[in-house]
């Protein structure tokens, strides 16, 4: 699987080379085109159970998986929003904000029901999935990304609407911005403490921020 990626950061687009019969795993909705004899299969990873998991973590119930001629092919893929794409090449585990998680290599699997996603179903602002095994990911950004590495027991802030993803090796904590006053008058919202070792993964934009500054402006029934 080799990946190339261009029009970045804006309206980033995906270009997938295939070897002959390789399979790859691709979130529904991001399959921009492909070259002939790819053969799509739809499923819901890990059967019903695995489906309702990845519902819960806010992704598809289904996901598509599009496997290579014995020729190899192609396959161009972007994200919904407008943009970036990123390639991480996971050696164990990713932690990845829902929502942020494009395609990926079949050695790759994605779970939602693992413990240390409890602190952000109780956020209500942040969900994550597990991305684990080795290999290839792509994930994509509100905006463009923006990578930082921590060193050990470094502690580093982001607003949750922020984040992407994470390193495994990292902990973390979601908390609100500073007190009560703040966090409900000044617009922050929660935020999540990391401490490292590891790299953070950042959009340079928030979808809840937009949604906020775009539903006042939209005309109302009574209008």
């Amino acid at each position: 699987m080799e990946v190339n990626i261009k029009h970045q950061p804006a309206f980033a687009v995906a270009y997938v080379k295939l070897d002959p019969n390789e399979v790859i795993k691709v979130e529904p909705g991001a399959m921009v085109s492909h070259t002939e004899g790819m053969s799509p299969e739809t499923k819901a990873e890990g059967g019903l159970f695995g489906g309702l998991k990845r519902m819960v973590a806010g992704e598809s119930f289904f996901q598509n998986t599009w496997t290579a001629p014995g020729q190899g092919g192609e396959i161009t893929l972007a994200a919904s929003l407008p943009g970036d794409l990123m390639v991480i090449e996971v050696e164990n585990e990713f932690l990845l904000q829902s929502g942020a998680y494009v395609a990926s290599e079949s050695s790759l699997k994605t779970d939602a029901s693992w413990g240390g996603s409890k602190g952000f179903f109780g956020s209500g602002s942040l969900i994550l999935l597990k991305v684990s095994g080795r290999g290839t990911l792509l994930a994509c950004s509100y905006g463009a990304i923006m990578e930082r590495q921590l060193a050990a027991g470094e502690r580093y802030t982001v607003d949750t609407g922020h984040i992407v993803g994470f390193d495994s090796s990292i902990t973390f904590q979601v908390q609100k911005s500073g007190g009560w006053k703040s966090t409900i008058l000044g617009g922050e919202g929660l935020v999540c403490q990391l401490t490292g070792p590891g790299r953070v993964l950042m959009q340079s934009r928030s979808e809840e921020a937009f949604l906020g500054w775009l539903l006042p402006k939209l005309p109302s029934k009574s209008n």
